[in-house]
């Protein structure tokens, strides 16, 4: 397939679900329940990718199956996909393809490539992708942007050089501060503020790496090819895919993306509720304690007395999982699953399974939750309060069986 041809046959899909904002309706009561988990998976598959969850094609947003999530890593052609802006290039030469470092730097610098492989040292990092808005559905009333369901997230072994050694050999001036990332993505109206990020100098360590890999292969098109920005342990909206520009700045740029995006209130539960927004807010960045059930998913029909082996994935931001639990009796009470050996790293999902025999024919419940090293545990769904951008879910995970 020519690159410059991958848009030209991906097939539009429209009105598999909601998307973009979402007027919310004050009179519905504000709560927090289990994320709509029974979207089909498209009949259309994009380039590079399988048959996914389609919410738009302009620009592409995918999302994985529940399935999925009973392996460590997530394949390139499952991995979920979301991008800000509709314009996005069709074509991309690596050979020519540049990354530009410039702003309060000593030394201005335009990389292909090559130079990243050939003049750095080359660094692999097992980690967490998720969207900052998944499980968004959970909201009620229906809180701002795409409505995901509970596969807005991934795990990869990314490839690349970490960005501290860029910026060591660009020389950054006494007087640097912040450092924005810009991608090949443009919106369609002038006016639309471009989707830059920014991340304080501060904040820089060795795990932050520019990827050209994932999975030892390219970066699927989709996913930020040629180049990406890896940030292990925070949400997705800033590992800015396509990433093309590196701005070094004294100050703290006014950026859309920055002040007013990606933001939840500034408070104790983050919550607020939409007869009274929160007027102090902050950016989301570091992920919290998540789990998710990938085997049985809801719906599966399976045999009283036989064994089920439940199998699934759990993350943080990098602090450690120390346990999943599983319940079969609505979280009365909890047993302890068996986790891998942790080998991936501490940004990567930490696989369990959890395997018992139903004692009842009938629907049975089956829950999951993680604790990490923190002591941080996933609450009930109904204890996480509402925010308007619908961020930061990590409600108990539940599926629904059936026993027979």
């Amino acid at each position: 397939m020519q690159r410059r041809d991958f848009f030209k046959k991906a097939m539009t899909v429209a009105g598999t679900a909601a998307i973009g904002s979402v007027g919310l309706e004050a009179k519905e009561e504000v709560k927090t329940v289990h994320p709509v988990d029974d979207r089909k998976v498209s009949e259309i598959a994009f380039p590079q990718k399988q048959p996914l969850i389609t919410y738009s094609d302009r620009p592409p947003l995918l999302e994985t199956p529940r399935s999925v999530f009973t392996s460590k890593i997530t394949p390139n052609d499952l991995f979920f996909v979301r991008w800000h802006m509709p314009i996005i290039p069709t074509y991309i030469n690596s050979k020519t393809f540049k990354i530009n470092i410039n702003g309060v730097v000593k030394n201005e610098l335009s990389l292909s490539i090559e130079d990243l492989k050939t003049q750095f040292e080359q660094v692999e990092l097992t980690a967490v992708l998720q969207c900052g808005g998944n499980n968004r559905t959970a909201f009620k009333p229906t809180a701002s942007g795409i409505q995901w369901g509970v596969g807005a997230m991934g795990c990869a072994k990314w490839k690349g050089v970490r960005l501290k050694d860029v910026l060591n050999k660009a020389g950054l001036k006494e007087e640097s501060s912040w450092i924005g990332f810009n991608g090949l993505e443009k919106a369609v109206y002038a006016k639309t503020s471009n989707f830059v990020r920014e991340l304080n100098l501060e904040d820089l360590h060795d795990d932050i790496i520019l990827a050209y890999e994932m999975n030892g292969e390219d970066l699927p098109y989709l996913n930020g090819y040629p180049l990406r920005l890896v940030l292990p342990g925070v949400y997705s909206d800033s590992w800015i895919k396509m990433i093309s520009n590196i701005t070094v700045t004294k100050n703290r740029q006014k950026l859309h993306f920055m002040d007013h995006a990606y933001r939840v209130p500034d408070n104790d539960c983050e919550c607020e509720t939409p007869e009274n927004l929160a007027q102090k807010t902050k950016p989301i960045e570091e992920m919290n304690v998540n789990s998710l059930i990938g085997y049985p998913t809801s719906g599966t029909r399976v045999k009283k007395d036989a064994q089920l082996v439940v199998r699934g994935v759990a993350f943080d931001a990098g602090h450690g999982i120390k346990k999943v639990e599983i319940s079969i009796d609505d979280g009365k009470t909890w047993m302890e699953a068996k986790l891998d050996d942790g080998k991936q790293g501490k940004y990567a999902y930490r696989a369990f399974n959890f395997t018992f025999n139903p004692a009842h024919i009938g629907m049975l419940n089956i829950l999951c939750k993680a604790t990490n090293q923190k002591g941080d545990v996933q609450p009930f769904a109904k204890d996480i309060k509402w925010n308007h951008g619908g961020y930061k879910y990590n409600g108990i995970d539940e599926v629904k069986v059936e026993v027979v």
